[in-house]
Parts: structure tokens; C-alpha cells; sequence
């Protein structure tokens, strides 16, 4: 959609944001490797004493997985991280786990260049129904050195690891997010 679209559509009712001003800037958004400083666009909102940042950039595709996707295995697919500790010697992942499984593990194995994460659950109880919902956790890994430059893969799909702190969003899932 373009900014005449967007501009002259009148068909949303409700309050609106009235633009006075735009200026380049800068702002910091989320990415899977922790927090990056980005060109921004500034816009003044009327009665608004921040402006409103919107990323000048848009997001690269991440990078095609050197692997071809797990298929059989058992695990479950890591969705993505929340926090990696200011130290870089472990990071936090949000791991999914089924209804009648056991708190989630995640193992790493470390290479130079990246940190493979495999999440897995041992079943609570053979012979128990179960539905086929999952349950987010967060899981926290250590690892025998820091995290520094090498990329977080998810073992089963053999991708990137997204970062997206708990309140954020993620920069390859949906564009870069709007901040006040």
C-alpha cells in the first residue's frame, strides 16, 4: 500500500494520528543476534511530545539454512529468543512443549561460528490422554563460552533464531516494529 493510499483512506472511523513533521533519525530494534541501532523516519504526531519511530530500512530475508530440515526426529522446533544474558554465557529460548510432556530441555552444541539448539520433553506418563496443544516455556541454556559473533540455529529447522524480547516483536517475522 502506498502513502496516498494510506493518506486518503477515509474508511477507518475512529481516533487518527495528525503527522506535523518528519525528520531522519534513529532508533534500536530487535534482531537474532540482540539489539541494532537503524535509520529511522521521526514523525511528530499533534499532541505527542515523542515522536513516533518507524525503521527506514526493511528487514533482509534470514539466510537459507546450510540444512535441510530435520524430518523424523524427535524435538520439538525452538521459537525464538528472549534475552541473552549481558555476559553472552547463556541465552533465554521460548521452547514449546505437548500438554502431557515434561518441562522442556534444550541442549547446545557449540562450534565456532554458530550454537545448535535442540529442544526436547520426555512424556509424563505412558498411557495418558492427551490433547494436542503445546505450551510455550521459557528455557534458559548455558554454554561453555560466550555467545559473541556465532549465529543461534534451531536444530530442526536448521534456521536463525529470531530474537524477540518478551514485549518486542521480531524483525523477520512481520517487518520492523513501530516504537513511540
Amino acid at each position: 500500500m502506498t502513502f496516498e493510499a494510506l493518506a486518503l483512506n477515509h474508511s477507518v472511523d475512529g481516533p487518527r494520528l495528525t503527522v506535523t513533521g518528519a525528520k531522519p533519525g534513529e532508533m534500536t530494534i530487535t534482531t537474532h543476534r540482540g539489539p541494532a541501532v537503524v535509520p529511522a523516519w521521526l514523525f511528530s504526531l499533534a499532541g505527542y511530545a515523542s515522536p513516533l519511530k518507524h525503521a527506514a530500512v526493511t528487514p533482509s530475508e534470514p539466510p537459507r539454512s546450510p540444512l535441510a530440515p530435520a524430518e523424523n526426529v524427535p524435538g520439538n522446533s525452538l521459537q525464538h529468543v528472549v534475552r541473552i544474558a549481558a555476559n553472552g554465557r547463556s541465552v533465554s529460548v521460548m521452547a514449546i512443549r505437548g500438554q502431557c510432556d515434561n518441562v522442556p530441555a534444550v541442549k547446545a552444541l557449540e562450534t565456532r561460528g554458530s550454537v545448535v539448539l535442540t529442544s526436547y520433553a520426555s512424556r509424563e506418563a505412558a498411557g495418558k490422554l492427551c490433547t494436542k496443544q503445546g505450551k510455550e516455556e521459557h528455557v534458559t541454556v548455558r554454554m561453555k563460552r560466550t555467545l559473541g559473533d556465532r549465529v543461534l540455529l534451531d536444530a530442526l529447522s536448521g534456521r536463525p533464531l529470531t530474537h524477540r524480547p518478551e514485549t518486542g516483536l521480531s524483525v523477520s517475522r512481520g517487518g520492523p516494529p513501530l516504537q513511540e
